[in-house]
């Protein structure tokens, strides 16, 4: 312990010199405002300013804090179009839209926006303290995840869907098929078979995930205000000074312990990421309030669990990277090539051989979540006075951030045209009283799911009982059903004990 708090004072050092801590600042404010973007996210920013570093001549332990600024930056960014838009800044901001956007709704913006700041700042800084203390011993745990393992793991997050969206299962359950069929349009890798693709090259590589976020949500949204502005009916926001209370501090204590673990620990486990710690964080939740909870209404337990579990996993992911050169992510694979472009080989060896990196890195996300808070809290009211902006100009300057920022990452134009549509379904699926996260982690668990259950039985040679060989996998087997069937039989007999107290 006391070589760790000396080796985590050297990293300090290298953290708080002049430039390393304008890097600092200066990631955390560029990744706020990439997160705030519909469409662009802590990947595809990182991916812009990653030549831009290099370019530039940074030191290693530079060209990283700041990259690593940017990455929970944006995952704190990520709320701010979530809350005020309904349009999830990227994957893991979509849970934060739940109870979110309603609290927006109800006059009380500002009060979701420094809630959310103040959960994603308690996530982001458990996980640095997590990854300073247990950090190689957590590597370790994640490496003897195998592909069965992984099954058990989706099969578990499937299990939460049902608690997303608890008045109607059966909608739920429709919707996270609908985004397994999403997410199985294109070329099995495996047999080379076109896959829902009607002969289309453009479908052959599927449909981009951004493309079905940005539709689902950022274009279904827009259609809706626009059929607000066309009937009448769109509710005029007034301006809001609410702001984050101690009593609602209080209230969400525990939810900000739970969520945060979880998301760390589901970040540590590499290729999962922070969609699904939020949907995880976010169902636990909601079942452990039961009927006390107003989820999906606007309910502070469902924006803080979201918002402290994804900025969470952003550090846990930082932990498989660092001390044994796996990416967590897809924002962390990121930063392992630009450690490459440096000549730097990530791995057990980092902490000895470049401590000035390793530690300097981590020494930065302390600072930087601090700088974070700091930053977003006074820019609460700010933010909140963008709801007051009239439609008629709001909606095209969201209609136009929505198109570039997808265009600028997939580059095709059908994308667009399949933006577009999935825009007009989703905009359907809403007048139907659908939800649409599930269709969401349906895409986003689907392809998790479908990979690492080839991956078993391949190495099974088609033998299913792969999957039922490990405690691990037992376990979270085990969690699945109770989390299915528990409320189910918890309800039956309150039912029983109030007919009991009736008839006496």
């Amino acid at each position: 312990m006391l070589e760790t708090l000396h080796m985590l004072a050297d990293g300090f050092s290298v953290a708080m010199t002049p430039m390393n801590l304008g890097l600092v600042l200066f990631g955390c404010f560029a990744g706020t405002l990439i997160g705030a973007l519909p469409g662009i996210g802590p990947i595809n920013g990182v991916a812009i300013l990653l030549p831009i570093a290099y370019s530039l001549r940074f030191p290693p332990e530079s060209a990283l804090i700041l990259l690593a600024g940017i990455y929970y930056g944006a995952e704190y960014g990520g709320r701010i179009s979530s809350i005020l838009l309904n349009v999830p800044g990227d994957a893991g901001a979509v849970m934060t839209t739940m109870d979110g956007n309603p609290l927006a709704k109800q006059g009380q913006a500002g009060r979701a926006l420094s809630l959310s700041a103040v959960a994603s700042f308690f996530g982001g800084t458990l996980a640095v303290v997590l990854m300073t203390l247990f950090g190689p011993l957590l590597a370790r745990f994640a490496i003897s995840f195998g592909p069965a393992e992984y099954v058990a793991l989706m099969v578990f997050a499937f299990a939460t869907l049902s608690s997303l969206v608890g008045r109607n299962s059966t909608k739920t359950i429709i919707g996270a098929l609908l985004g397994l069929m999403i997410a199985s349009v294109g070329v099995d890798a495996n047999t080379g078979v076109n896959r829902f693709t009607f002969g289309i090259p453009d479908l052959f590589s599927g449909i981009d995930f951004l493309v079905v976020v940005i539709g689902l949500f950022g274009i279904a949204e827009l259609l809706a205000l626009v059929e607000g502005m066309a009937t009448d009916t769109l509710v005029v926001r007034a301006i809001d000074k609410t702001f984050v209370s101690w009593k609602d501090l209080i209230a969400v204590r525990w939810t900000l312990v739970r969520s945060s673990l979880i998301g760390f620990i589901v970040g540590v486990l590499p290729g999962t990421g922070a969609s699904v710690a939020s949907a995880v964080s976010y169902g636990t939740e909601k079942r452990l309030a039961g009927a006390s909870g107003t989820f999906g209404q606007g309910d502070i337990r469902g924006l803080a669990a979201p918002e402290s579990a994804n900025n969470a996993s952003a550090g846990g992911a930082m932990v498989p990277m660092l001390t044994l050169g796996i990416p967590g992510s897809g924002t962390t694979a990121i930063l392992l090539g630009a450690l490459l472009m440096f000549n730097v080989q990530p791995g057990p060896m980092l902490f000895s051989q470049h401590p000035e990196i390793a530690w300097g890195l981590i020494a930065s996300m302390y600072i930087g979540n601090i700088a974070l808070l700091v930053i977003n809290l006074p820019l609460v009211g700010l933010f909140a006075r963008m709801l007051t902006i009239p439609h008629k100009y709001l909606i095209p300057v969201i209609a136009v951030l929505t198109f570039i920022g997808t265009y600028s990452v997939v580059g095709n134009s059908f994308d667009l045209f399949m933006m577009l549509g999935l825009g007009v379904f989703g905009w359907f699926l809403r007048k139907l009283d659908f939800s649409l996260a599930p269709v969401i982690l349906g895409v986003v668990l689907g392809g998790l799911f479908e990979d690492n259950l080839r991956r078993a039985l391949s190495m099974s040679g088609g033998d299913w009982s792969i999957l039922f060989e490990s405690v691990s996998s037992l376990a979270l087997y085990a969690i699945a059903i109770a989390v299915l069937f528990l409320p189910l039989l918890m309800s039956r007999r309150q039912k029983r004990q109030a007919s009991d107290l009736g008839e006496e």
